[in-house]
């Protein structure tokens, strides 16, 4: 396999006096689909913050390889806007758009790390500045298509319905043009046939865009079906990871989500 885009070595995460994370150890491969999950209160989002640079490791290695070439880099402590500038975007738990926005303004902010027009081109409004505003639009109008929003384009965020809230976030997300894309718990509130189509929609985002990525999930279902590998994190611990089929029978994994047998 190839050189990870993502290598997580041993980090820790200390609030207090209270470990949020121990000695935590995760990689992702190229257009892989990964899942990290674990009973509430596991550290997932917590992992998600160290990562994405909303919270800085209290020890551990954070090394990212877009390219899967063997260079990897050290991000602990960089800022969530270098992060995301560096190709790692994110959703959260609690949805984060801008309700007074349009769906397509909200998909439009997540291109701000890539485009070029300074200051005086957005002033003087040059013929560079309004192709590439033009462009954001369009490519923005291709993400609302692709995650099946594009009659939702001029509506406020706040009045779409949840589902679909869901859905411009990771639009806005891929807008970033990461190399890998993670989902704070996307099936969240969404019902059995809205899970199903996330389902089916992140797994062409993976194809179309041939990138990794990396969701936090309470789905089981939903996480079995689509991940090529799991991780288990219990009390800020690793205590499993490997292929789906691996992860069901592993006994340490049976014992964290229903507790020690009576026998």
């Amino acid at each position: 396999m190839n050189n990870p885009v993502l290598n997580v070595k041993a980090v820790e995460k200390d609030f207090g006096g209270i470990r949020a994370l121990d000695d935590v150890d995760l990689v992702v491969h190229n257009k892989e689909i990964v899942a990290l999950i674990g009973p509430n209160g596991a550290g997932k989002t917590t992992f998600f913050n160290c990562i994405t640079g909303i919270y800085t490791p209290t020890g551990g290695d954070v090394l990212i390889d877009p390219t899967a070439e063997g260079n990897p880099r050290r991000i602990n402590g960089k800022k969530p806007n270098v992060v995301t500038e560096l190709g790692m975007a994110r959703t959260f738990q609690n949805i984060r758009l801008f309700p007074s926005m349009t769906a397509l303004e909200n998909v439009m902010i997540g291109t701000h790390c890539r485009t070029k027009s300074a200051v005086w081109g957005a002033i003087s409004r040059n013929k560079a500045t309004r192709r590439e505003e033009q462009a954001v639009i369009d490519r923005s109008y291709e993400l609302l298509k692709l995650v099946g929003l594009e009659k939702y384009v001029n509506d406020l965020a706040t009045n779409m319905p949840y589902g679909k809230q869901r859905r411009l976030e990771i639009a806005r997300a891929l807008a970033t043009d990461p190399f890998l894309l993670l989902l704070d718990e996307p099936a969240a509130g969404m019902n059995p046939q809205e899970t199903l189509d996330l389902e089916r929609l992140i797994v062409d985002i993976r194809d179309q865009f041939s990138i990794s990525i990396m969701l936090i999930e309470h789905d089981m279902k939903m996480v079995m079906s689509m991940s090529d590998r799991i991780y288990v994190l219990d009390y800020g611990r690793m205590i499993a990871d490997g292929t789906p089929r691996e992860i069901a029978e592993n006994p340490a994994v049976i014992k964290a989500y229903l507790g020690e047998s009576d026998d």
